[in-house]
């Protein structure tokens, strides 16, 4: 449920950005509102609070935002607000700023490996992924976990290539399985 409404107002967001030519402008003022948001978790135990009014958070709202961001995101931070959606801001936010860097062409791309990546095998990564992809530029994260034992997991929105040890291991398990029941 969460998903469908961050990408149901995430959409509604984009779309009012890019009908008022302001998609940069708006993505710029997102990241700040997140960055604002994660830096005052009591911002959002207050928003969230079952005792504060509605009309108090709308005041909240005003008092804090107006003046500082575009009239366009105040007035959505509003109806966010009235339509009782502000516990799925984050995500709501996060959507918004994901849908802009599809628009861009840039890719996110979750890369998860065995070992640790030298800088050169990880530069080589992006590389490939933007070779195979529709992307013109790929925004990497890079974790790494020891218990795929070789190999890489890479995720890109919601596709994933997993050609790890452990996962080829698993699938072998499963296949020798089969065979000892039959």
């Amino acid at each position: 449920m969460a998903r469908l409404v961050s990408t149901t107002y995430g959409d509604a967001l984009f779309e009012l950005a890019k009908e008022q030519n302001k998609l940069d402008d708006l993505a710029k003022e997102v990241k700040d509102v997140q960055k604002v948001l994660a830096q005052n978790p009591d911002f959002s135990k207050l928003m969230n609070h079952p005792k504060v009014g509605k009309d108090e958070k709308l005041e909240v709202v005003k008092e804090v935002f107006d003046g500082r961001l575009d009239k366009e995101l105040v007035g959505f931070l509003r109806l966010i607000v009235e339509k009782d959606r502000y516990a799925d801001i984050d995500e709501i936010l996060a959507y918004f700023i994901t849908r802009v860097k599809e628009e861009k062409g840039i890719g996110i791309a979750y890369v998860t490996s065995a070992v640790k990546l030298s800088e050169i095998q990880k530069k080589l990564i992006e590389e490939k992924l933007i070779e195979t992809t529709k992307y013109k530029e790929m925004e990497m994260n890079f974790a790494q976990d020891d218990t795929l034992i070789g190999g890489l997991v890479i995720r890109i929105g919601d596709k994933v290539v997993d050609s790890s040890i452990k996962s080829k291991l698993n699938e072998l398990t499963k296949q020798l399985m089969k065979i000892q029941l039959a």
